[in-house]
């Protein structure tokens, strides 16, 4: 992994400010891995920026964590996303999308569901697929 050189904040409140930020990213971050329409990876990008500025201990632990560590870190690295990862990711947003297209009444919100999934399938598709 190529290491970053990113300043670390001696401010205590830009510091705490920037943990607790990290620990929400995270939080939604594995809130998205079960609702395909909340993004993950981002929020899990954003959580290790907050803590390579303000959390070495916080920095190695999301980036070595034995669930995400190696999605973000191969992400990071360019070298992207997993064939499996991106096969269930399709198949678990396509089955939510339309499991509410099936329970909205409202024309339109079914059209803006069906748009949305399209945009993010399009998305997961041009991502890098990882080789391991």
């Amino acid at each position: 992994m190529r290491s970053i050189n990113i300043k670390k904040t001696s401010n205590k409140i830009v510091r705490g400010t920037l943990i607790a930020l990290g620990t929400v990213f995270v939080g939604f971050g594995v809130v998205g891995i079960f609702l395909p329409i909340l993004p993950t990876t981002p929020f899990f990008l954003l959580a290790a920026a907050c803590y390579a500025r303000s959390s070495e201990r916080f920095y190695y632990w999301i980036l070595h964590n034995r669930w995400f560590g190696n999605y973000i870190k191969n992400y990071r690295e360019g070298k992207g996303i997993s064939l499996t990862v991106k096969l269930w990711t399709i198949f678990a947003l396509w089955f939510t999308i339309l499991l509410s297209v099936f329970i909205v009444d409202d024309y339109y919100v079914k059209v803006l569901l069906l748009f949305i999934a399209a945009a993010v399938t399009l998305h997961i598709v041009t991502i890098k697929t990882f080789k391991s």
